[in-house]
């Protein structure tokens, strides 16, 4: 989400450069409507306080510099008035979303994607020679992770539980053929055949 979504606004170009007091009632509407938009429509609740929260403390701060710049009756300046109440709806709208139970929208629940869980079918075994493969390619983290951190992760994704994931490389070791990576010789064995198959059906279809 980008957090100054609210301050590059045209009411904030408004109330800061060009202080145009014809178009300045149409920009607030725009920007209340915004506001309003992105309560509705935000997945993420901690972005959207952020963004908030950045645009209540720009408000302030324009606040204040209005009220040193006026030279006569501070309530006839349009941009103050605007300003202010800006902020004013700013502020109310962070404390609804503050306190709020349940949460401002329901759009939090509508577009998060659901959450899948995914069951390891091989045996304990196989995910470890795999993990040790991730390790030695450095695939995760360069391979800085340790064996033992990954292998619960991994486990917990995939709802299988790895007690000793040594004892299971040490079984792993123990194997009399030439190649002791029975799984991923397996698996490259299976990929390699299953691209040859892939080749002869396109050259079939030509």
């Amino acid at each position: 989400m980008d957090y100054f979504v609210l301050t590059d606004t045209e009411f904030f170009r408004q109330i800061t450069i060009d202080k145009d007091e014809c178009k300045l009632s149409s920009a607030y509407c725009d920007f209340i409507k915004t506001v309003f938009d992105l309560c509705i429509g935000t997945a993420s609740r901690y972005e959207l306080l952020f963004a908030m929260t950045y645009t209540e403390t720009e408000l302030q701060s324009l606040c204040e510099t209005c009220r040193l710049n006026l030279d006569i009756n501070k309530e006839s300046d349009l941009c103050f008035l605007y300003t202010r109440k800006a902020l004013s709806f700013i502020r109310h709208t962070l404390k609804h979303m503050q306190t709020q139970v349940p949460p401002l929208s329901i759009s939090d629940n509508i577009n998060q994607s659901p959450v899948i869980s995914y069951q390891w079918t091989g045996s304990t075994i196989e995910l470890v020679e795999l993990i040790y493969g991730l390790i030695e390619m450095r695939s995760i983290h360069n391979g800085e992770t340790p064996i033992t951190e990954l292998a619960g992760f991994i486990s917990s994704q995939f709802g299988i539980e790895i007690k000793d994931c040594y004892s299971a490389y040490v079984d792993m070791k123990r194997r009399k053929n030439d190649s002791r990576t029975y799984y991923l010789d397996k698996m490259r064995e299976r990929l390699n055949r299953r691209m040859q198959l892939d080749d002869e059906r396109e050259q079939a279809r030509k």
